[in-house]
């Protein structure tokens, strides 16, 4: 018999924010107007309102700096008028120029980032507001001749006065006034396109219920594409100057758009749900892609491959594209009630899209595909003392974006896979199909979705999730033995006595025999069969468990009899021992991975080795052992490179050894390949290549750094990526003042706008070969995260503090993390929590290097 513990635990719960059943909420104009959206304003707003419908009309200028001015009407139905009602508009007070209620004047009040509406001016039913405004720009993502917006979580306030808060579901009728030469993209399908004297005006048809952030638009100078697949329209909109490139690409792209569609309906039952569908490939995307209904939005490099892609740039297209086809049913026909299940719409994304690229890449291991794509993820945040849940807390959607991370993004699928183990793959499917009928196009919360599961099985999921899902970090195992027995004992490493019940397999190896069992972990204490007592064992061995696993160098003894996926899963498990310095030595690990690195002949178990080599390279070693150790590591890249028939294998070598180069005769040989001196067989570099290498040759020849990166410039043909290349340009300079001065430009929002193009920049100041001259950035970095949190896109607060603190290593820059939290003790919770994850690597290479000598 299970008890009602999910009750049980949330009912004090309730009690304590004034939410249960006989709770009467405050009045709105006896309380404090509140920045932000509060919880509490948000449910009393949701339980009031409904019925929404915004009709917005927006005259965008060609120039980029002028004003948006905007008419819309909000029309929605109210139950009663005991408060004011509160919109959301995080501008200034000009920026409103004319209110009406109900087709009169309205005495509003612009408070903490609200627009107040009297109630008097209010009536129970049918209402509608008019506003005149001038639109915010820190959301419509502003260029020279294109502009898309981008309003999650809680940003389309930032843009329009709205109530934005994803549980009130709105339709939209958009209109657009544009320059002549611009085309448009919106959540509804364009109705009308009518010219006039300046310009065109176009005209949307009204979209389906969505929330807020899902509402979206692009314009501006992009060429359109429509295709019919399997009786499917869609059109895609893109700014691609190379016809070569687009050409290669383009039937793949709509292909795995039409693959995962149909997968989609096949496993969820219900056909697409929405009127149209359609996406923007955008230049310097903020992510790999967003959700938006009927128009998502890529970053365009994500789909549009280069030449001789390598399979993980493959997978990484496809599964992006199902990521976001997967949210037309997981987040945007079933939305979350509130920010702090955020998660599991991207859960859902993520799991479905590993399931959806399967069909598409049957010669692709996909469960070695899953471990290399996740673990590594969830592991840096979950071995950190700043890991967070699955499921966050969240008083005010104005912190909703600090919710994002890799724990959502990478431990909760591996978490959804150990879920859907207990249920079975039929009833967890028939589970999720029931959620989704129950609460199409409305909201719903992760305790609904495991009521609806609970009720397939026999295990108590809520106390499960209990675990997994509210509680932060991972599992630590490790061998017991004595005689005659063999135990894994599980330890939770914050002395809170949790268990995480899982699955795994478990290799014995021996010389010339490995012996395979399944391991199911119920208990703290787990018995082995006892003949193994002298065997290597290597744990997780099918990528399906999740912990701090034992592991040492003796067993990479076996390698050549491994398969693709214990390889990884081998890979992984000594890399976490060595970052807990219980494992081997980062020079013994360093000289095993190149040793493997220079024969493996799968390409994502390539990738790790590499990637793994490149971080222990810049980041463990002490400066003597790095630079003994640089020619060899140099001859084994370049080796390993010239002797793959593949492409794809030689552009992860070359790659690889572009960032380790660091001898003259190695930059010397970057440099003849960057100019085309000289050519390297099934090679093929790209301009975007070409521009990576001639950044990297900036940094290594900085007395050739201003002809290289001119020369670079001049060579490149698109627009946008030659108005990227010249933002870097002071990044990139010889002169220390010059990078300072660049620096010190990053404190004017202004200056961020372009967020990748910033992460970019950060990266060439941090560069492991500026690490001297560039520590002098770290602590103003830190002392800018609490505005980039308030101005920032979701990922940008952790993506500055990884740009600006991954390369680092050194006992002084360590020092300059602690200290900066010691003097701030009542720091905002959630960004000490993003400093602690990025720092984590930085922290754990100083005492590494401590134990070791540097």
């Amino acid at each position: 018999m299970k008890t009602d513990s999910l009750a049980a635990r949330i009912a004090p719960i309730l009690i304590a924010l004034g939410l249960t059943a006989c709770a009467r909420p405050q009045p709105v104009e006896e309380a404090r107007i509140e920045p932000g959206i509060s919880q509490a304003l948000a449910q009393q707003r949701a339980a009031k309102l409904s019925d929404i419908r915004y009709t917005l009309h927006l005259a965008i200028p060609a120039e980029q700096e002028a004003d948006i001015p905007g008419d819309m009407s909000v029309e929605f139905t109210l139950k009663d008028t005991e408060q004011p009602l509160q919109l959301d508009f995080r501008e200034s007070a000009d920026h409103l120029r004319a209110v009406s209620v109900n087709g009169r004047d309205s005495q509003y009040r612009f408070e903490s980032e609200h627009l107040v509406i009297p109630a008097r001016e209010l009536r129970a039913g049918a209402n509608r507001i008019d506003i005149r405004f001038i639109a915010g720009n820190s959301s419509l993502n502003r260029n020279p001749d294109y502009l898309y917006t981008l309003f999650v979580p809680d940003r389309a306030r930032t843009a329009l006065p709205l109530f934005d808060q994803p549980d009130l579901k709105a339709t939209w009728k958009l209109r657009l006034d544009l320059p002549a030469d611009w085309t448009a993209m919106g959540n509804g399908a364009i109705d009308t396109v009518t010219e006039t004297a300046g310009g065109k005006t176009v005209q949307f048809q009204r979209s389906d219920p969505i929330p807020s952030y899902l509402f979206a638009f692009v314009a501006g100078e992009f060429q359109s594409v429509t295709r019919t697949v399997d009786g499917r329209e869609m059109t895609m909109l893109h700014r691609e100057p190379d016809p070569e490139r687009l050409q290669r690409n383009i039937d793949a792209i709509f292909e795995l758009h039409a693959a995962a569609l149909k997968w989609l309906e096949d496993y969820t039952g219900i056909p697409y749900p929405f009127a149209k569908f359609g996406f923007a490939l955008i230049p310097a995307f903020q992510y790999g892609g967003m959700e938006h209904v009927g128009a998502i939005d890529y970053r365009a490099d994500s789909l549009l491959l280069d030449e001789a892609p390598t399979e993980t740039e493959l997978l990484a297209r496809a599964t992006v594209i199902a990521h976001e086809t997967a949210h037309m049913w997981f987040g945007d026909l079933v939305t979350m009630r509130w920010f702090d299940d955020v998660w599991t719409k991207e859960v859902f994304a993520n799991f479905m899209a590993a399931k959806i690229v399967n069909p598409s890449f049957p010669e692709v291991n996909h469960a070695l595909n899953f471990l290399v794509s996740h673990y590594p993820g969830a592991y840096s945040v979950d071995r950190t003392a700043g890991a967070n849940p699955i499921r966050q807390q969240l008083p005010n959607l104005n912190e909703a974006g600090q919710l994002y991370g890799a724990i959502i993004y990478d431990k909760a699928p591996i978490m959804m896979r150990q879920l859907e183990a207990i249920l079975g793959e039929d009833a967890f499917r028939d589970g999720l199909r029931e959620y989704l009928e129950n609460h199409a196009f409305g909201n719903a919360s992760w305790p609904e979705l495991i009521a609806v599961l609970d009720r397939r099985t026999p295990t108590d999921l809520a106390a499960w999730s209990e675990v997994w899902v509210n509680t932060a970090g991972r599992p630590e195992f490790t061998l017991a033995s004595a005689p005659g027995q063999l135990t894994l004992e599980q330890r939770d490493p914050a002395g809170k006595g949790r268990l995480w019940p899982q699955r795994m397999d478990v290799m014995a190896l021996a010389p010339g025999h490995i012996d395979t069992a399944p391991l199911r972990i119920d208990s703290a204490a787990t018995p082995l069969d006892p003949n193994n007592a002298g065997a290597d064992l290597l744990f997780n061995a099918d990528g399906f468990g999740y912990g701090l696993f034992p592991a040492s160098l003796a067993t990479l003894g076996h390698w050549s009899e491994l398969g693709e996926l214990p390889r990884a899963a081998l890979l992984v498990n000594l890399y976490e021992q060595m970052l807990e310095a219980t494992g081997p030595a980062p020079m013994a690990y360093f000289e095993q991975l190149e040793q493997f690195a220079a024969s493996e002949q799968n390409q994502l178990v390539l990738d790790l080795a590499l990637y793994y080599l490149n971080r222990i390279y810049w980041t463990l070693l002490p400066d003597t052992q790095r630079n003994a150790q640089a020619k060899r590591l140099e001859d084994t890249l370049w080796q390993g490179m010239l002797a793959s028939p593949e492409p794809g294998m030689r552009k992860l070598f070359f790659e690889a050894f572009s960032n380790v180069a660091v001898t003259p005769a190695a930059v010397q040989q970057l440099l003849e390949v960057w100019s085309g001196e000289r050519e390297i067989d099934n090679l093929p570099l790209s301009e975007r290549n070409r521009i990576q290498l001639s950044q990297l040759l900036a940094i290594k020849l900085p007395q050739q750094a201003d002809a290289i990166l001119q020369q670079q410039i001049a060579q490149t043909r698109n627009p946008d990526e030659v108005r990227r290349q010249q933002f870097l340009l002071p990044s990139l300079s010889p002169e220390q003042s010059v990078r300072d001065a660049f620096f010190e430009s990053l404190k004017d929002e202004r200056n961020r706008q372009t967020e990748s193009w910033v992460l970019d920049a950060l990266g060439n100041l941090h560069n492991p070969l500026r690490r001297q001259q560039s520590e002098r950035y770290l602590l103003p970095s830190l002392e800018l995260l609490q505005e980039i949190q308030v101005t920032g896109d979701i990922f940008f607060p952790k993506n500055w503090l990884t740009a600006s603190l991954a390369n680092y290593s050194s006992a002084s820059a360590a020092k300059t993390v602690e200290d900066f939290l010691a003097a701030r003790p009542d720091y905002n919770a959630q960004l000490r929590m993003k400093l602690l994850q990025a720092a984590d690597p930085l922290l754990r290479a100083r005492k590494i290097r401590e134990k070791y000598g540097d």
